[in-house]
């Protein structure tokens, strides 16, 4: 991470790259919405070498070319790799979405990375970057994820790069704040008409050297006596940072004693923190400067990508069963070892059909080849699920993306990545392995989805289509679930937001041309019996030959919740003859099923036989059917019917700071707080039952409220009758009101 010579290889050097794992580096770049991660990786890869200046390649197209939801929306939703060569190293560049919605696209970016630039803009207020990152860089610690801070629009900052700095050991370092340190200072020009300084260079902390890039080529210069006060206290806060993270312990005691401590020593150790996640430099990056043939900055954070950033060899990869569950040893990052490899994308593409981006762990994959397809099966919170399956498939072509082309490859070895064209029905998450030794690799942590959509065909045409689209959707998507609920009979969507949500409508229409409408997702009610009741049911019909004659009398009660439909027969004396008691009860639960009032199943009632009369020749099975659903509709207009809504038990984890807020708003939703319990880092659990009726977007209303800092699981409590009100609102509409504000 010294000055270096600095050039990028040819055709030659990318096939040595990539065919030697420890030459390659896998780097995903995360951060909020906005903070300049696709210009950065542009810059990245202008001064690599790979493009022009015009950000083009070969072909004319742009290494940010998205498809047209991402063109006309403005904002990522994809994950998107874009691979660069940098002396003798292959760079894979990882660029995720930073809307929130589209966290499945970061954790994807997780797993086929072994470190992480997180970009932050000093555009926005320091406030704004607390409320918006810290989130993200949790999701990278979680995964023990080694990364750097690159600090970008220092040219429009709002805030000072030095309290951005400050902000991000507060944020990121937790206990450790000087964990997270700068290595370079930024140097700005003077201010312009409009108020802002333009980055002009930088200056090295390790060797007190100024890169001058003010002229548009690289020029070193000692920095200018007003800069030295400031340098020598940033130097000697990053020294200390570096000799903290040190093997060597005597290094501590030679600095303190005023002895000198060599370049070479202190590089070698920052870059041994760095691999190892212990200390997280921060770099401050101008991608676009008028008259500069790289932007500032670039080269820098190039050369901390190639020698401090692990290869995929430093890596600990995903643990790995048989498909029965049955412990296998880790896979070894060694292009002659099995093949291990994991789906960690997958999209459509209109002309070659599915296309899946697939990480390789272990061994080489290479086109043409048989390989054994393990999928996980995944439950939603709405019952929608992803069944298990596992299939021996022919690998496709393998291709390298580039633009709008997909280059093609000859092999992917491990610890590479290649896009793969054809690989049956494989999804997102799948694990790849050989025909005779099948694998299946731990499932990577995704969060659930909380919004539900729920759609219909628009047209008769639309209905033949959508079945398949919305199995391809999700199959696309793991963070994304179908749910077929047979309650309410609705088609429902299980998303991560509106933005996402959105998303899902479009694609349905523009990818699978698939017209469909919203409508308002309904909650499963029940009803039930509130008091005790009685019913006649009498089914009298002469109509030439047999008719139909039966007649029932029932008494209906309530019981506790959970209990279900219990039918005693209390007849005496024959008066309903014993093979036609069954058919009353059939006659029962095929009307509890139906719904006594609104339409919805009943539940939780005794139903008892008590009396009733036959004819010899005219009664029948379907006759006392009849006659013991019309004896409970009958019960049901002459008692308390209520109507039962489904409670969710809701965990809801959010900063100290507005746990005020959520408690006041879980209230106005009909909830009840049943407890609080501290967890870490300054947050808090809020524990609550809240009507499900209630909860339909409350992925939007929490993150609205939390700024984007909180979020919540929910799960299943029970049924409970639901207040008077709105349950008399629902029998004069049955089908509105049932989704949630």
């Amino acid at each position: 991470m010294g000055d270096r010579t600095h050039t990028h290889t040819g055709a030659a050097g990318r096939a040595t790259a990539a065919g030697r794992p420890d030459s390659i580096r896998n780097v995903v770049l995360v951060g909020h919405s906005g903070s300049g991660k696709t210009t950065l990786v542009e810059a990245l890869a202008l001064t690599a070498g790979a493009v022009n200046r015009a950000g083009r390649v070969e072909d004319g197209s742009t290494i940010s070319d998205h498809d047209e939801i991402e063109q006309r929306g403005g904002r990522s939703v994809q994950l998107s790799l874009v691979p660069v060569e940098w002396n003798g190293y292959r760079i894979n560049l990882l660029d995720t979405p930073g809307y929130a919605d589209f966290v499945g696209e970061l954790r994807a970016g997780l797993r086929a990375a072994d470190a992480a630039l997180f970009v932050v803009s000093a555009a926005q207020e320091a406030g704004a970057v607390a409320d918006t990152t810290r989130a993200l860089w949790e999701e990278c610690a979680a995964v023990g994820m080694p990364r750097a801070v690159v600090v970008t629009h220092l040219d429009t900052a709002r805030t000072p790069f030095d309290e951005m700095t400050r902000v991000c050991g507060r944020l990121f370092g937790g206990d450790d704040p000087d964990a997270v340190l700068p290595l370079y200072l930024p140097v700005q020009g003077p201010e312009g008409p409009d108020g802002h300084a333009p980055l002009t260079g930088l200056t090295g902390l390790l060797t007190r050297r100024v890169l001058d890039r003010s002229s548009g080529e690289r020029q070193e210069a000692a920095p200018a006596v007003d800069q030295r006060g400031a340098l020598e206290e940033a130097r000697d806060r990053l020294i200390e940072g570096i000799i903290a993270e040190s093997e060597d312990e005597t290094l501590m005691d030679r600095y303190l004693g005023g002895g000198e401590i060599d370049t070479g020593t202190l590089v070698g150790d920052l870059e041994r923190a760095v691999a190892s996640g212990s200390f997280h430099p921060v770099l401050a990056v101008a991608p676009a400067v008028r008259g500069a043939r790289r932007g500032i900055g670039t080269v820098e954070l190039l050369d901390l990508i190639t020698a401090g950033f692990p290869s995929p060899v430093e890596r600990v990869p995903p643990a790995v069963t048989t498909p029965e569950g049955a412990a296998r040893p880790a896979p070894v990052c060694d292009p002659g070892e099995p093949l291990v490899a994991e789906v960690v994308r997958t999209a459509s593409d209109p002309y070659v059909g599915r296309v899946s981006l697939v990480r390789v762990f272990s061994g080489t994959l290479r086109p043409d080849e048989a390989v054994h397809v393990c999928g996980h099966g995944l439950t939603g919170p709405g019952g929608g699920t992803r069944p298990r399956h596992e299939a021996d498939v022919r690998v496709g072509a393998l291709t390298g993306p580039f633009g709008a082309r997909q280059r093609p490859l000859d092999s992917c070895v491990a610890g590479d990545l290649a896009c793969v064209s054809k690989l049956g029905g494989a999804e997102t998450g799948d694990t790849l392995s050989g025909t005779g030794d099948p694998l299946l690799m731990e499932p990577w942590n995704m969060p659930d989805p909380l919004l539900p959509l729920a759609v219909r065909a628009h047209g008769r045409t639309d209905e033949d289509k959508l079945s398949q689209a919305l199995g391809r959707l999700v199959a696309e998507d793991p963070t994304m679930r179908l749910e077929q609920n047979r309650d309410t009979r609705q088609v429902v969507l299980w998303c991560m937001g509106e933005a996402h949500a959105d998303v899902a409508l479009e694609r349905l229409r523009t990818r699978y041309g698939v017209q469909v409408d919203a409508e308002p997702h309904r909650v499963p009610l029940r009803e039930t019996f509130a008091s005790r009741a009685t019913g006649y049911g009498r089914h009298v019909r002469q109509s030439g030959g047999h008719g139909q004659f039966a007649v029932c009398e029932i008494e209906v009660e309530p019981l506790p919740a959970g209990a279900g439909i219990e039918f005693v027969d209390e007849v005496v004396g024959g008066s309903v003859p014993r093979q036609f008691v069954t058919s009353v009860e059939k006659g029962v639960r095929t009307q509890a099923a139906r719904g006594v009032v609104a339409g919805h199943p009943l539940v939780d009632v005794r139903v008892t036989l008590l009396d009733g009369k036959a004819h010899q020749v005219d009664s029948s099975d379907a006759a006392f059917q009849t006659a013991g659903a019309l004896a409970l509709r009958e019960a049901a207009a002459g008692a308390r019917v209520e109507l039962l809504e489904p409670v969710a038990e809701l965990g809801v984890l959010v900063p100290d700071d507005y746990v005020g807020a959520v408690m006041g708003d879980l209230s106005g939703r009909r909830g009840r707080v049943v407890g609080t319990e501290q967890a870490t880092d300054g947050r808090t659990l809020v524990r609550a039952e809240v009507p499900e009726a209630e909860i339909g977007t409350y992925t939007i209303g929490l993150r609205s409220l939390t700024h984007g800092t909180g979020r919540f699981d929910r799960a299943y409590a029970r049924h409970e009758p639901m207040p008077a009100r709105l349950a008399d609102h629902l029998r004069e509409s049955p089908k509105s009101g049932t989704n949630g504000p």
